[in-house]
């Protein structure tokens, strides 16, 4: 595991109990208990958060890292700890008030939510009355405060930003008033949590949301990012995890396996070693192609200068790729296997589960790459990026 040197060093304690855990957590179909707690407590879930409200403020580069290394030890729990990260992230962009009194005054809270659009708001005297049901809850068992991507109605149609396109809010909600519905029965990624999470009729006190796409209220190298941007490249770095992990639990086979009607073992076959290697490269270059992004956009921002579109785009590019390229590695790998790949036991066949799960995301679905082939030709993709 070799992104675990350039993780957040509080991760490292906590690789070989998650790896223990692996199957209860997939059983459970949530992350939650002691072991979640005390990575909560370890302060892994407010990587993004301002040092300003208790938070770590990391370089982006370190919290791909860290997710990269916790879904190498377990897809789902690198999933958690990648959407409390970037929920954390719109602690930035909170008036000062409602950041410090959500993230601030309790060092062990933790912020999950949904981007998409689907909640009504109405506004009314002391803020927003709110309804709405979103899927994809991950990690809703865990939190504090829940968000969801809510559009105001105003004259029975959505209030539209600026740009004359709807405005979409992320309004928070306290864990206590939200319904989780147990609805989480999927084939990959069972142990993130990720069940429907509804509220009706809530008031939700004023200025206690943020603008989808808004400026953030502090200025820092980090909070220039885009926030889908940073979304997009927590969800490929789950993947990348994922294949790494693939890529090392196939070494371990193939170095003990005798395919059936052969005298070799997988690690002297050809074919083998070359799925291998080719795995191996696909990986590689999908992470350098990340860091290299956003180590330049970083500097960049961290000299003053504002994230672009053609950035915004290069960003959203290097994410997708690599969820791509990480599926081709996993997929590679489980066929190159063999039939011990098909058994539950296996860690093989909840990778490949898991990594096919992982590319549903809307950050990193392939039609990501129409948005910035407009992008790169001029075309403006009348989309946040």
């Amino acid at each position: 595991m070799y992104r675990l040197a350039n993780a957040h060093p509080a991760l490292s304690p906590f690789i070989d109990r998650i790896k223990g855990q692996a199957q209860h957590i997939e059983d459970a179909r949530q992350f939650s208990g002691p072991l979640a707690n005390e990575m909560v407590e370890a302060g892994l879930f407010r990587l993004l958060v301002p040092k300003k409200y208790g938070g770590h403020e990391v370089h982006p580069s370190v919290m791909i890292d860290t997710l990269m290394a916790a879904a190498a030890a377990d897809g789902a729990v690198g999933w958690n700890l990648m959407i409390g990260n970037t929920t954390g992230l719109l602690s930035a962009s909170l008036p000062e008030e409602w950041a410090t009194r959500l993230y601030g005054d309790n060092p062990n809270s933790v912020s999950v939510g949904v981007t998409a659009p689907l909640g009504k708001a109405v506004q009314e005297s002391g803020g927003l009355r709110v309804s709405g049901r979103w899927p994809f809850g991950s990690g809703s068992h865990l939190a504090t405060w829940i968000c969801g991507g809510c559009h105001i109605i105003e004259n029975g149609a959505p209030k539209p930003d600026p740009h004359g396109m709807p405005e979409t809010l992320l309004v928070f909600f306290h864990r206590d008033d939200v319904t989780i519905h147990d609805n989480w029965h999927v084939s990959g990624l069972r142990g993130t949590g990720s069940n429907d999470i509804e509220v009706r009729d809530l008031l939700v006190p004023e200025g206690r949301w943020v603008v989808l796409g808004g400026k953030p209220r502090i200025d820092a190298p980090l909070y220039r990012f885009p926030t889908l941007g940073l979304l997009a490249l927590g969800v490929s770095s789950v993947a990348v995890g994922i294949a790494e992990r693939a890529i090392s639990e196939f070494i371990e086979l193939a170095g003990g396996k005798v395919p059936t009607g052969s005298t070799r073992s997988l690690a002297n076959r050809s074919r083998a070693q070359q799925d291998l290697a080719e795995a191996e490269a696909t990986i590689a270059s999908a992470s350098a192609f990340i860091h290299q992004t956003v180590g330049a956009i970083y500097d960049h921002a961290a000299a003053g200068g504002k994230v672009v579109m053609d950035e915004k785009a290069r960003l959203r590019l290097a994410a997708t790729h690599a969820t791509w390229s990480s599926v081709n590695a996993v997929d590679k790998l489980y066929h190159a296997a063999g039939g011990s790949a098909i058994y539950e036991k296996s860690t093989l066949q909840r990778c490949l589960r898991d990594v096919h799960v992982a590319t549903q995301h809307l950050m990193v679905a392939q039609p990501t790459l129409e948005v910035v082939g407009k992008v790169m030709l001029g075309i403006d993709p009348k989309t946040l990026l």
